[in-house]
């Protein structure tokens, strides 16, 4: 009940583009016995669905800014596969203090963040 739960909060926070692996990512590290590259891997094909019903629904509201795409993508791509190869090299341990200093900047800077 609580990897569904999980999953339901993850896809609801992701489809807002809040980032649904903050919650996927704890939360399978608490209740598993998975390896932080595991559980980074899981998130990832998680995004794949995620992603592609949260673009749809963005893309018909006008929300996507279409003139920043090529420049993101060409850059992103690369990107990703160079962070791929880091995570893979890395111990769980490093990169689950990674992702808990990536998040406790991220919960700061919202917190002090002033609206626009």
């Amino acid at each position: 009940m609580i990897l569904f739960l999980a999953g339901l909060f993850s896809g609801i926070f992701g489809g807002m583009g809040i980032g649904g692996g903050t919650l996927l990512i704890p939360m399978l590290t608490f209740v598993t016995d998975y390896t932080q590259q595991q559980i980074q891997g899981i998130n990832l094909i998680y995004f794949i669905p995620s992603a592609l019903a949260a673009v749809i629904i963005h893309n018909k509201k006008g929300n996507i800014e279409k003139s920043v795409l090529k420049p993101m993508v060409i850059t992103a791509v690369p990107a990703c596969a160079v962070g791929a190869l880091l995570a893979m090299a890395l111990s769980g341990e490093i990169l689950r203090n990674m992702f808990a200093v990536f998040l406790l900047i991220i919960g700061i800077k919202e917190i002090i963040k002033k609206d626009k």
